[in-house]
């Protein structure tokens, strides 16, 4: 299961999408998630859905791999349709005893469903596509206009990107540990929910040990490299916006706004 995660992981590839700029990524995958939650029939979404697959085809980042994602939230999903389906109030098309589903559940239920799935596939595709660094430097440059407020937009720039690389460092530490574990005699297979989670609270430990010896690590080799902060540091390589980003910005600009209006005009014909 944890090797399924892809969240924080990098897929180092030469593509369209590897070389856009990582504000441009970093914002147009914001407009994405916002448009998400913003249209609410099937024609909306089919579109949708066709634009994801197609950036991850420019990605060169396989579909395997991203659908290897969704596996460790299936439940998550499941659990969100199932309660859509039951509990929302409307024209009842299926009942036994105290359950029913409703025509208005059914379509709420499903659209939650490809609502999640697209929405974990598209930010799983912004790591994937985007090394650490270059993510530091486009949360760092976007957060740049609050530095007049006094917010640390290096630190906190660093301190995200930093959580987003450990989080397969982590899943990696905790599968070795539950491999030794497994090794010593230990079960997380057999018996109910309840005593799968006790079961896993040996993990907790060691797994604390590591990331703290981890952290001091990597405290060590960054004071080692005289890092004192975001104050007067310079880059050896410099965010720049090119033609493809622009270009990148008002095609998907453009399709978010059609996305968009496909609600009204859904609603004008149907």
């Amino acid at each position: 299961m944890f090797k399924d995660i892809t969240i924080g992981q990098y897929y180092p590839e030469d593509s369209v999408i590897h070389r856009l700029d990582p504000r441009a990524k970093i914002i147009i995958m914001f407009l994405y998630i916002i448009t998400l939650f913003f249209i609410n029939n099937y024609l909306a979404y089919f579109f949708a859905f066709i634009y994801l697959i197609f950036i991850i085809k420019l990605s060169k980042v396989p579909l395997k791999f991203i659908i290897k994602g969704l596996k460790p939230l299936k439940w998550i999903i499941i659990i969100t349709f199932v309660i859509n389906i039951f509990l929302i109030p409307g024209e009842v098309i299926w009942r036994y005893g105290i359950f029913k589903i409703t025509d208005e559940g059914l379509t709420t239920a499903l659209l939650m469903a490809f609502r999640l799935t697209m929405l974990v596939m598209g930010t799983s595709l912004l790591t994937l596509t985007t090394s650490p660094i270059e993510m530091t430097d486009g949360i760092e440059e976007l957060l740049k206009p609050l530095r007049k407020v006094g917010v640390p937009s290096h630190e906190i720039a660093m301190m995200m990107t930093i959580a987003l690389r450990f989080i397969p460092t982590l899943i990696e530490e905790t599968d070795k540990i539950m491999k030794a574990q497994i090794a010593r005699g230990a079960d997380f297979e057999s018996g109910n929910l309840f005593s799968r989670a006790k079961n896993l609270i040996p993990l907790l430990v060691p797994l604390f040990v590591t990331s703290f010896r981890r952290a001091d690590e990597l405290a060590i080799a960054m004071e080692a490299r005289c890092y004192k902060g975001g104050e007067g540091r310079t880059k050896l390589k410099q965010l720049e916006y090119k033609k493809s980003d622009y270009l990148a910005y008002l095609l998907n600009i453009g399709f978010f706004i059609f996305l968009a209006s496909i609600k009204y005009i859904w609603e004008y014909f149907i």
